[in-house]
């Protein structure tokens, strides 16, 4: 394993000047062979899929370069990068920050919303708001800000949504959801992500009537808003095409349901359970079936009606089977499902069975894992085909390190890995980093609850 050299940044954090660590000579930045935004959870179509060529096969022997270094409080929320901006999210507290599961614990602080020069890593804007906090896990936001042309949207852990002009930081509009929709914070704060459909906003807001929101997304106003449950849940929304029809899934604690993205009616509903409330994962969409996993083996397979929005299930709830996803969206390719389960295991599942084909410790630990265990997983795609010898997974896992790697049905190949960001979160005893990374033009965008970093990933 290659180490890079980390070196950290004693920062105050009530620091008023936002100083900027360089600690490479050379910045230039000239675009891989293609390029493109990172501009929300998942990428810019949502699916991990990096489509980039011109990157390297395997890491130097010091560890890929750094760009910057940028000083930042607590989080989980994963930059976006669009354009010539980075956007990240933190926290800002005096009290003592305690991971305990399902317990809440109240601190006062400030949320902050950062905008980053790409190149340079130093400050355009920054606005903050004072947020008391009342969660499990509170180390700071969870939600990857959302660009969209001339806006970004942010969402706190609290529920405090805003949307800002990109460039200035002026607030166009804000909404408080659990005010506005008479509700509570779920228990692990608001962690769906926020997804853009046409010229709306759609939210998991919480409350009666009101589990996911509709919101015009230039002025905020609410366009619909539908579904009960008992529990607000995760997991960011999905549109998907089936029978004909544009579908927004919804998963939470209680059911799967598909409504109408336009006017929030009802097409489908299936039932399923959650074990306290916990659902993460987007649901997987692939063909004619949608597959979620939560905590306790709490899995759901659906099969879709190929002639009318309807739905009905194949299979729920079987032990040993397929993943219950916690902290890290699976990946699927080829009707193979990637991913890693409540245990910590990495596995390798047949898609439409929930067979496991394989097992592995080796992207995270090499041995046996802690509960929980994370490595969010994207594949490079290069977007011509005579690159395509240079297709490859790419993997971030909550140690700080960064792994090339192949996944196959047969099993988990590492190509290379380096230490990259030091994990300075706590869970279940152990130090992690659970943060999303953003990949972006050759470059990899991470953060911990000190740093917001950038690494340059190009081949040289």
């Amino acid at each position: 394993m290659r180490l890079s050299n980390i070196s950290f940044a004693i920062v105050s954090l009530f620091l008023c000047q936002f100083v900027v660590v360089p600690v490479i000579l050379d910045t230039r930045w000239a675009t891989t062979a293609y390029g493109e935004d990172w501009p929300q959870w998942m990428g810019p179509q949502r699916d991990n899929r990096w489509r980039e060529s011109g990157l390297l096969k395997q890491f130097p022997e010091a560890g890929p370069p750094v760009v910057w270094r940028a000083p930042v409080a607590g989080g989980y929320s994963g930059p976006a990068v669009a354009g010539p901006h980075v956007f990240v999210t933190d926290y800002v507290t005096k009290d003592k920050i305690e991971d305990e599961n399902f317990d809440r614990k109240t601190l006062t602080g400030i949320e902050r919303v950062w905008c980053l020069d790409r190149k340079t890593g130093e400050s355009v804007w920054m606005h903050s708001y004072p947020v008391k906090y009342d969660i499990s896990y509170p180390a700071g936001p969870r939600c990857t800000p959302l660009v969209d042309e001339t806006r970004v949207y942010t969402l706190g852990a609290e529920g405090h949504l805003h949307c800002f002009e990109k460039n200035t930081g002026k607030v166009l509009w804000q909404l408080h959801l659990p005010t506005h929709y008479n509700t509570k914070t779920p228990l692990w704060g608001y962690a769906a992500h926020p997804l853009i459909d046409g010229d709306r906003l759609i939210c998991l807001a919480g409350g009666e009537g009101s589990h996911a929101v509709a919101l015009n997304k230039f002025d905020g106003k609410e366009v619909w808003r539908a579904l009960t449950s008992s529990q607000q849940g995760y997991v960011p929304p999905l549109t998907i095409h089936a029978a004909g029809t544009r579908q927004l899934i919804l998963l939470h604690p209680d059911a799967m349901e598909s409504v109408s993205p336009v006017d929030g009616s009802s097409y489908w509903r299936v039932p399923y359970k959650a074990d306290y409330g916990s659902i993460i994962m987007t649901p997987v969409h692939v063909g004619d079936r949608i597959y979620a996993g939560g905590f306790n083996n709490r899995n759901l397979m659906v099969q879709l009606n190929e002639k009318s929005p309807a739905a009905e299930t194949l299979w729920q709830d079987e032990k040993k089977t397929a993943l219950s996803a916690v902290n890290v969206q699976p990946f699927v390719e080829d009707g193979v499902m990637y991913g890693f389960d409540q245990s910590g295991w990495m596995h390798g599942v047949d898609f439409k069975t929930g067979k496991r084909l394989w097992e592995s410790t080796a992207p995270i630990a090499g041995g046996r894992p802690g509960n929980s265990a994370t490595a969010f997983i994207i594949k490079q795609v290069p977007p011509d085909d005579k690159d395509r010898d240079q297709e490859r997974f790419w993997m971030f896992n909550e140690r700080g390190e960064l792994l090339i790697a192949k996944l196959t049905p047969e099993g988990f190949q590492e190509i290379d890995r380096a230490a990259v960001i030091q994990p300075t979160n706590s869970a279940y005893g152990r130090e992690v980093v659970w943060s999303a990374p953003a990949w972006s033009n050759g470059h990899i965008f991470l953060r911990n609850d000190q740093e917001c970093i950038c690494i340059d990933l190009r081949a040289k």
